[in-house]
């Protein structure tokens, strides 16, 4: 018996994922699934870059904004979450559209890989987030990482804080790299027929959206969204360490000047989308649009990818 096919619109970040997501829902009678390890966190709206009602336009999109920004969720969650709703979408005859840009959450779902239910040493993540702070700390996390497991950090750069730390934490609380780890949890079947495609774009063009999209995020009030969380939750929130907030905390702390935070958030974010790409070219089943493309031209070349 077929698989029934789910839809993945992978790609950098500022690349027009989620206004191509929409447009094939509406062509293919689709309901979006977010791939985005940072929408999924409420009050997060700005700096996350979450679609609007306006944007979303009438398709209903799921797994954004329902985590609180002082809980943990982990890609494990994300998986259970994720195949539920794909479930729940294909029950009513319509077709689940996997969209986003965090290339973990993506490999989980297209090559079934099961992440044990591990319990994480809360104690020796703060040591590992403490000494990531510093760059001589974080360049030794980065050296042990790779000597625990080389071909994983072959996909993690060396400013990777969050990823460098997932390594230990995983080799801590298993007693095995994420690698074998991931080898033998895909054994498993994978239960779905994904039809992967990813946005490519030439990369000064890429640079330049993102460039816009984090000025228009400081008009927006990006800076006003992080002082309310802060101001919100007794704990710091673990969210707060995502890209374009942690750089927001810096300059409130006084440790740097409006325009250098600006600056910090445009380079991170590029480096961020540097990374997305070289992680969704290692998988050689994706079939790549052009980013610049007519919108039309992308939707017609998926549909007729999907038979």
């Amino acid at each position: 018996m077929d698989k029934p096919k789910v839809v993945v619109i992978a790609g950098p970040t500022a690349s027009g994922k989620t206004a191509l997501g929409v447009e094939l829902a509406k062509r293919i009678n689709g309901e979006v699934i977010s791939a985005d390890s940072m929408q999924i966190y409420k009050e997060m709206n700005i700096g996350t870059a979450k679609p609007t009602l306006e944007e979303m336009d009438g398709i209903a999109h799921y797994l954004i904004d329902f985590v609180s920004p002082d809980e943990r969720y982990s890609v494990a969650d994300f998986k259970r979450d994720a195949e539920e709703k794909i479930n729940y979408i294909l029950s009513r005859g319509k077709i689940p559209i996997i969209v986003g840009g965090t290339g973990l959450y993506i490999d989980t779902l297209i090559y079934g890989i099961e992440y044990p239910d591990i319990e994480f040493d809360e104690e020796y993540r703060n040591t590992l987030l403490h000494k990531a702070e510093t760059e001589q700390g974080l360049k030794e996390l980065y050296n042990k990482a790779q000597e625990i497991d080389k071909q994983a950090m072959e996909k993690i750069s060396s400013n990777d804080k969050k990823r460098i730390t997932r390594i230990l934490e995983l080799y801590k609380a298993t007693g095995k790299t994420k690698t074998q780890l991931e080898i033998e949890s895909r054994k498993n079947d994978v239960k779905y027929d994904y039809k992967v495609f990813a946005i490519n774009m030439d990369r000064d063009k890429l640079y330049e959206r993102i460039n816009l999209r984090v000025d228009l995020m400081i008009k927006n009030g990006l800076v006003e969204e992080v002082r309310n969380i802060l101001k919100k939750y007794n704990k710091f929130p673990t969210a707060m360490q995502g890209l374009g907030y942690k750089e927001v905390v810096e300059f409130l702390d006084g440790k740097t000047s409006e325009e250098e935070m600006i600056d910090k958030v445009k380079q991170e974010t590029r480096r961020y989308a540097k990374r997305q790409l070289t992680w969704f070219r290692k998988n050689k089943n994706i079939k790549w649009i052009d980013g610049l493309a007519d919108r039309n031209t992308n939707i017609n070349f998926i549909m007729e990818e999907l038979g």
